[in-house]
């Protein structure tokens, strides 16, 4: 399935892009410039001398003045690895910064994406471009970018340098560049595109993974899964024959600069012959011209070769820029009272696909501290009721409105202190038991932290941990069972202490043995404050001030769990499956 995936950046922004971040660390890379121009010079030094030193054995010289030469290339090569280090170093300190500027935006407008626009180019799209595409310009930045300065400085200076021996030599040298030349204007052309194509195949297999890996349990339940592996291969196989294409290019590609070193070394040889011959030049001469060249099979190979690294790397920026470059979010003038208000949802209606709606003419209205469930079959629309009243996902149309105003005028910031959504999808925040609470209020006191954690009910097993609140959980720690996460979760929002929570299905993932205390603790969260439960237990509408019961995006009953099981409708059929 073709989705419309997260803008790419083209290569005038990218570059734009990269300058504004690096040239503002203006010393560090005015330090970084001079270091590769020393280092370069420095690279002079050897094959001069030992041509020098040709010629003075010929000319039978003082033994001295040989092994002064000797020393001379010994203190070039020293001072050479000094300024190569010096030039790495600095560049570190001017390129580290700026791309963690770059990773930084980008996260920040990840974030600030709407949900919908996430899905609709994939989840995988994201991923892959702050996963893959992040690592490899990070080791771009170690790797590739010294490779191709340095590379870029030792060809100027060698190619000075034939000319400074003998202009004719330097001519001679010359020679080669059209067959470097027509290797590149032969293999950019055909390669770029395959780069361009091979990150958004990864895009692509990274997304039928992540669904593959997200919905296990229904492939499993419905016996597809042969069928999404098969998918996952397929995109798989189509990464790898982008890949696979690329190499091929990359080999063949190799076989001309082969053929231009060779070209070029027998042009420098047979120039410096004739010329040793008509006594133009001397021996000496020739020799350090035809090391010059030799020295610059390397620099150029690598420049050669780099050029497929530099073309993944720019298609990895581009789409990073792609990202950093969305326009800001408009500023949200709207503002709220100090005292909570009703949040209203007005006639929504919504479609993830035009012409099957999933919610037709919904409307609600939840007063400060009442407690609303919403009930009904898998697909009715109950969670994508709970997103839109919390502001996550903005409806096909209609309205919803907190305190008297429109949530879309108000700043996220904002309206996330006042409406907070928990789903059943935990994620365990990396850092110790205090972090994962104060995430939402980071000057709040242990004191604060332990009071919300009571509330949930998981003081008993956070007191039980190794290092208590600064034990560290997450991913490679110490681990916490789907019910202790979603305590987390609740304890995060008592901190908080927003007007409104939105409880999608939260308790889902309790089990049974965790499922009575985990009730309990969103019960108590959810007490003097607005709630819209999405109610995966039929015992959490039983405790509800008001029971919305949705049938395929339409209410279809509300009112208290009394009044519809004395209604004897769809609600008390839900009912009485549960009961049994």
């Amino acid at each position: 399935m073709s989705r419309n995936i997260l803008p790419i950046a083209s290569r005038q922004e990218t570059a734009r892009l990269a300058w504004r971040l690096v040239a503002s660390r203006r010393l560090p890379l005015l330090l970084t410039i001079a270091s590769f121009i020393l280092a370069g010079l420095c690279a002079l030094v050897a094959p001069w001398m030992l041509g020098t030193i040709v010629d003075l054995v010929i000319d039978g010289a003082p033994e001295r003045e040989i092994t002064r030469a000797a020393l001379v290339i010994a203190a070039a090569a020293v001072a050479g690895g000094l300024f190569t280090w010096a030039s790495v170093a600095f560049l570190a300190r001017a390129g580290e910064p700026a791309l963690a500027t770059l990773r930084e935006d980008v996260l920040d407008k990840a974030l600030a994406l709407d949900s919908a626009r996430v899905e609709e180019a994939g989840t995988g799209d994201l991923l892959s471009r702050v996963g893959d595409d992040a690592r490899t310009v990070a080791n771009s930045l170690t790797e590739i970018v010294p490779t191709l300065v340095n590379s870029l400085v030792l060809v100027t200076f060698t190619a000075v340098g034939l000319f400074a021996l003998d202009w004719r030599l330097g001519l001679a040298g010359l020679g080669a560049a059209p067959f470097y030349a027509m290797a590149l204007r032969w293999y950019l052309p055909k390669s770029g595109p395959f780069y361009a194509r091979e990150r958004v195949a990864q895009g692509e297999r990274a997304q039928v993974m992540v669904s593959g890996l997200q919905g296990a349990a229904t492939v499993r339940a419905f016996g597809m899964s042969s069928g999404q592996v098969a998918t996952i291969e397929n995109r798989s196989a189509q990464a790898r024959d982008i890949s696979m294409t690329v190499f091929r290019l990359l080999t063949r590609f190799g076989a001309r600069s082969n053929r231009a070193e060779l070209i070029g070394l027998l042009l420098v040889l047979t120039t410096g012959f004739w010329l040793v011959r008509a006594d133009s030049t001397s021996v000496g001469a020739v020799t350090a011209a035809a090391l010059y060249f030799h020295r610059l099979f390397n620099p150029i190979n690598a420049l050669l070769y780099i050029f497929d690294a530099v073309q993944s790397t720019g298609a990895s920026l581009s789409r990073l820029a792609g990202v950093s470059l969305l326009p800001d979010a408009p500023e949200r003038p709207g503002s709220l009272p100090e005292a909570p208000g009703p949040l209203v949802l007005t006639g929504i209606d919504h479609s993830y696909v035009p012409g099957r709606p999933v919610l037709s003419g919904v409307s609600l209205s939840i007063a400060p501290g009442e407690r609303v469930a919403l009930v009904g079959a898998t697909g009715a629309g109950k969670t994508t009721l709970g997103a839109i009243a919390a502001g996550v996902l903005p409806p096909s149309s209609g309205s919803v409105t907190l305190a008297g105003t429109a949530i879309g005028d108000l700043s996220t910031s904002l309206l996330r202190s006042r409406v907070a959504l928990i789903s059943q999808d935990f994620h365990v925040f990396a850092g110790t038991v205090r972090e994962a609470v104060t995430l939402v209020d980071a000057s709040a006191t242990d004191a604060q932290v332990l009071a919300a954690l009571d509330l949930v009910h998981a003081s008993r097993w956070v007191s039980l941990l190794p290092e208590g609140l600064d034990t560290v959980i997450g991913t490679g720690s110490h681990p916490v069972t789907p019910a202790q996460a979603q305590q987390l979760a609740l304890a995060r929002i008592a901190l908080a202490d927003p007007w409104y929570v939105v409880l999608d299905e939260a308790t889902a993932e309790a089990g049974s043995a965790g499922a009575r205390e985990l009730e309990e603790a969103a019960l108590a969260v959810t007490s003097g404050r607005g709630a819209l439960v999405v109610a995966h237990r039929l015992t959490q509408s039983a405790t509800a001030d008001r029971v919305l019961v949705l049938h395929e995006g339409v209410v279809v009953e509300e009112g208290s769990h009394d009044e519809l099981l004395a209604a004897d409708g769809r609600y008390a059929e839900l009912w009485a499956a549960w009961s049994s």
